[in-house]
């Protein structure tokens, strides 16, 4: 860009500025930092007028204030050079500088979470199969997941900072963009500040036993209120429990079949799973989650061993399905986990007090819950894609609903 050329486009965005379209701050700004200023011959006062116009458009929220005293103390060095060079401009800025540095520290004091002496992080302890894949790697490849799923792009990022005037319908439009793809900040928090649970393999299930995955392949009659474990015996269904042969179709709308892949998370390891010369060892853990899987009603329940101890009196668990699991044809369960089988006073249940760090806990195991989608015939989920979630909440005696005109 040349000389002529940076100030065509100068004049360009300084038209928009003062019509104040939409599309001016993220322009503007993109152009201020990816632009030498001084070699494409822009004059002081051109690159000040630009500055302060950007500063102008930007959106009057607190966490936008970082970027405009950035913005402020490029002025301020400009100012010197230009024509403009009032005292009375110079303070104002200063003043605005110094204003803008408090409301920053006011604004990082206050989102900070206030702590008391007193308050305690609750312990949520987990005894797994494979600890350091649902532990560290699972958590990990969801925030991956979501990140490439529902993150900004640069464009997006640069247009989250301006307000802007009256909006122009302008979809096509990328400087306009600044919408997460997800929707609002609850809803992104959801996914992106929660712990997920998935598997390090592919997974299918389906209405009829077609192209099942290499893994291995279990099949249920599963309907609502009712489910039975089913195998195949030359050829024909029959009970998983005594090889009996049944009277089903293969076309009969209660079946339901779960397959899964080898092992495709390449960190995954399971030293309780080895593998044997009869199964290679990138097959023994789906078999074995797929061994111990069965159905409740038309949900397929997947059972993780993933158990958690809690602190119940302090404590619930939320445990549902996954944010975006409808976009793979599949819907979850949804449970909460509160005090267990009165676990520290039942003698079946002992357990619970075998070890000191036990004391007072709960527990409970957290099994994936999965039901094909209302007119959904197959629905396919790759690996390390969040099957299930975990949020803790307050139990219910450790909070009140109220009308504001009690409080």
């Amino acid at each position: 860009m040349d000389t002529n050329e940076a100030r065509a486009y100068l004049n360009y965005l300084l038209t928009l500025g003062l019509r104040r379209e939409e599309a001016f701050g993220p322009m503007a700004l993109d152009f201020i930092r990816e632009t030498d200023f001084d070699t494409v011959g822009l004059l002081p006062e051109e690159q000040f007028s630009l500055i302060m116009a950007t500063i102008q458009a930007l959106a009057a929220e607190p966490k936008r204030y970082t970027l405009k005293l950035e913005m402020l103390n490029r002025a301020r060095e400009l100012v010197d050079k230009t024509t403009f060079n009032d005292p009375q401009l110079i303070q104002q800025i200063d003043r605005d500088i110094k204003k803008t540095t408090a409301e920053i520290d006011i604004y990082n004091e206050a989102m900070r979470p206030a702590k008391t002496s007193g308050q305690e992080k609750q312990r949520l302890v987990v005894q797994s199969d494979a600890p350091e894949y649902f532990l560290d790697i699972a958590q990990k490849r969801a925030s991956t997941y979501y990140q490439n799923k529902f993150g900004l792009d640069k464009e997006e990022k640069t247009a989250q900072h301006f307000g802007g005037g009256p909006r122009k319908f302008e979809p096509d439009n990328p400087k306009a963009h600044r919408e997460h793809p997800g929707a609002c900040g609850p809803f992104m928090n959801a996914r992106s500040n929660a712990f997920h649970l998935m598997m390090p393999f592919d997974i299918k299930i389906s209405k009829k036993p077609d192209d099942p995955l290499d893994g291995g392949l279990r099949a249920y009659y599963s309907k609502m209120g009712y489910s039975f474990p089913l195998g195949f015996e030359m050829g024909k269904i029959c009970s998983y429990e005594d090889g009996e042969i049944l009277d089903i179709s293969l076309d009969d709308p209660n079946l339901l079949f779960l397959s899964v892949s080898r092992v495709k998370e390449k960190e995954f390891r399971a030293s309780a799973f080895p593998g044997t010369p009869e199964i290679p060892v990138e097959y023994a853990y789906p078999r074995a989650v797929l061994e111990r899987t069965g159905t409740l009603g038309p949900f397929v329940q997947m059972v993780s061993n993933f158990k958690i101890w809690f602190d119940s009196s302090q404590i619930s668990l939320l445990i549902q399905g996954a944010p975006d699991l409808y976009e793979y044809g599949l819907q979850g369960g949804s449970g909460l986990m509160v005090r267990s089988h009165a676990a520290d006073k039942i003698p079946a249940y002992v357990e619970n007090t075998s070890q000191p760090w036990q004391e007072g806990m709960s527990f409970n195991f957290v099994n994936i819950h999965l039901a094909l989608s209302p007119g959904t015939e197959t629905a396919f989920v790759p690996f390390n894609t969040p099957l299930f979630t975990v949020y803790p909440v307050l139990p219910v005696q450790n909070f009140k609903w109220m009308d504001v005109a009690e409080a």
